[in-house]
């Protein structure tokens, strides 16, 4: 497995052989089941598979969160390297972002709402640190995790905007048993505190469940989750939505596919899951 530090030395590797595809994974390490469910995908799908592990600084809004963020360097490159992976990425940040570096990258809309709503200024560090990926790989498929559902539809928004020559492939949510979406945030967690966090998973499987039995109205969705949360004490509501998968604008009146989400704290810790309810939700 080759370990790069400098865009120089992945362009090296990357085009030692032109005719490979390659599949890319990027990440910001502290590797876990979901990572590693993408790079198996992107094995499957190319002939090449490339990593990236950069824990991209300004995509944070808060600086103790970066500092909190968890690092494992060793242990993700040998998780990589157990997995066939050709090509690890882990840039220092002025590798990815050089003194004088003023260029970004803005997706409009679908980043004022949700995430980009609470978390103002992240999609466009994810925007920019993704395109710098795409244009040094060069990758014929980039994979994501269902996971982060905006930042998938805001990455294919940039896709298709820019007219970038690849594939975005989205995986499925991994879960722990319980259905705990698997997070590197996870680790954060007390005893009790993962406890409660299962309460995002039961509050989006209710609002599955009315759905199953026929309710399509956006309201009774976001209320049905937002019920669920107030029921635990550890939790603290940021948002929910039900909201078109596309758009991602909130649904209020009968749809035939919606994407349920929502933030919460647990504790101190703040996670996000969502789920794809209907017919086409993914396309």
């Amino acid at each position: 497995m080759n370990v790069a530090k400098t865009i120089a030395e992945v362009r090296a590797a990357r085009w030692q052989d032109p005719l490979r595809t390659w599949g890319l994974v990027p990440t910001m390490g502290a590797l876990h089941e979901g990572h590693l469910a993408l790079v198996r995908h992107a094995r499957a799908e190319n002939d090449r598979v490339g990593v990236s592990i950069f824990v991209n600084p300004i995509q944070f809004n808060r600086r103790g969160d970066l500092d909190a963020y968890p690092r494992q360097l060793e242990r993700d490159l040998a998780l990589l390297e157990a997995e066939g992976v050709d090509l690890v990425w882990t840039p220092d940040e002025d590798e990815v972002y050089p003194p004088g570096f003023q260029t970004y990258v803005a997706v409009e809309t679908i980043t004022q709402v949700l995430e980009g709503a609470a978390r103002p200024g992240h999609f466009r560090g994810v925007t920019t640190v993704v395109a710098k990926l795409f244009n040094v790989f060069e990758p014929a498929r980039a994979y994501f995790g269902q996971k982060d559902a905006q930042q998938v539809a805001v990455v294919r928004q940039m896709v298709r905007d820019l007219g970038f020559n690849l594939e975005i492939v989205v995986g499925p949510t991994v879960r722990e048993p319980d259905g705990l979406a698997l997070s590197s945030r996870n680790r954060l967690l007390g005893p009790d505190e993962r406890q409660a966090a299962l309460v995002l998973y039961h509050a989006l499987t209710a609002a599955q469940d009315i759905w199953q039995r026929g309710v399509r109205d956006g309201s009774a969705l976001r209320e049905t989750m937002r019920a669920i949360i107030g029921a635990e004490p550890l939790a603290r509501l940021d948002y929910v939505s039900a909201a078109d998968p596309i758009t991602l604008q909130e649904l209020h009146n009968e749809a035939d596919r919606v994407l349920l989400s929502l933030a919460v704290f647990v504790g101190r810790v703040r996670l996000i899951d969502n789920l794809l309810l209907g017919d086409g939700a993914n396309e």
